[in-house]
């Protein structure tokens, strides 16, 4: 029998679908046992005589394939491939693919969630009301703002037709942008400048990578206008932590928030976390019961492609 190891926390819960395609299909399913990301030896130890993996967010690189002498392919439960040495897999033999597109409803969702938050302190003045306070706030509307997104992918084009409800102005920076559909949306593509430069409210939505790391950092953010909020939902290492903590305690910025970290899970001293205008949750904006459905299934799918000799969808290495 085939040896699966699946990374993802709670796939065997609520991906019921894709683990009972695997065991049809003559898997013996290695579940994540932990209730958290595998460590390194934790790691080593289960992929040692796997065959395939579904993996998430834990670090595969040369001396994670290295360990995983059987292994034929990886399917990442997700988009982001931050995390995955391409080159190493390729060196080992291992075909590699990604599940994108399913978490994008799920994602802007937590997205807009967290900017209604941030921008009406909502997390705060449910606090303060708890403690006996009735603070009297009085908050800018949002309609007729400019609105920024940072990558324009699948995830951000979701992100800009929930946003258009709002009655404002939609920029756009991605580096490969689909016209039609921004045409569609009535979003105006622009550059990285203007967008940081015009924008009361900007969403992150990019990829990681070199390019993009600290994408937001203190000379970024000295382009924007003063008293931006910010949501980042790409990746942590998007936005340099402690230049943002600054700007926040200076006012430049008047609201972050976030679902993902630069160290994931972040440390209890994060700058961040002595900011009263930050909010966040735990990378949890693809958690939904239709996401872990569709792409526990995709992946499941596509791991079974490969052993029947085809490749799977969208196939990285």
């Amino acid at each position: 029998m085939k040896k699966i190891v699946i990374c993802h926390i709670d796939y065997t819960a609520y991906c019921k679908e894709g683990a009972d395609h695997l065991a049809k299909s003559g898997f013996e399913i290695t579940a994540n046992p932990h209730g958290r990301m595998y460590t390194r030896e934790e790691l080593c130890g289960d992929i040692a005589d796997a065959d395939a993996v579904i993996a998430d967010t834990e670090l595969w690189d040369e001396a994670a394939f290295a360990a995983a002498k059987k292994l034929k392919c990886l399917i990442r439960f997700g988009t982001g491939m931050d995390n995955v040495n391409l080159e190493a897999a390729r060196r080992h033999g291992v075909i590699v693919a990604n599940t994108p597109g399913y978490n994008a409803n799920a994602v802007s969702e937590q997205t807009i969630a967290l900017l209604f938050n941030l921008v009406r302190a909502i997390p705060q003045l449910d606090t303060d009301t708890r403690k006996g306070k009735w603070p009297r706030t009085i908050f800018y509307e949002m309609s007729g703002k400019f609105f920024g997104i940072l990558g324009f992918g699948i995830i951000g084009r979701k992100s800009a037709k929930k946003l258009s409800g709002l009655g404002g102005t939609i920029l756009a920076y991605d580096k490969y942008p689909d016209m039609k559909a921004a045409g569609d949306l009535n979003v105006t593509i622009s550059t990285l400048d203007e967008v940081l430069l015009r924008s009361d409210y900007i969403l992150i939505h990019l990829p990681l990578l070199p390019e993009t790391r600290h994408i937001i950092c203190t000379r970024t953010i000295a382009r924007m206008k003063d008293g931006v909020y910010i949501v980042n939902t790409g990746r942590g290492p998007l936005v340099k932590e402690q230049d943002v903590a600054d700007a926040l305690k200076s006012g430049k910025i008047a609201g972050f928030a976030s679902d993902v970290f630069e160290v994931e899970p972040p440390s209890p001293i994060n700058p961040l976390f002595g900011c009263r205008n930050y909010i966040c949750s735990p990378h949890i904006a693809g958690s939904t019961y239709q996401n872990m459905k569709e792409t526990g299934l995709a992946a499941a799918i596509s791991v079974t492609q490969i052993f029947e000799g085809k490749d799977p969808c969208n196939r990285l290495a």
